[in-house]
């Protein structure tokens, strides 16, 4: 099973502190307003969900 990163757009304030870990640059913020997370490089590593201050990043069981 593979675990992608996800991110609740209506909670994220877009600070960039999971950009700045992220080991694929699977994030970005191309709004301005909420992080997106490219799920095709998202490895499930986990250090963006232990970065975000605002704990809404989460990791989920990728449907195959």
């Amino acid at each position: 099973m593979k675990r992608k990163a996800i991110v609740s757009t209506r909670e994220c304030v877009a600070c960039g502190c999971c950009i700045k870990v992220c080991p694929r640059n699977a994030i970005a913020i191309p709004s301005g307003i909420c992080a997106e997370i490219d799920r095709e490089r998202c490895v499930g590593c986990e250090k963006c969900v232990k970065e975000c201050p605002a704990s809404i990043i989460k990791l989920e069981v990728e449907q195959v």
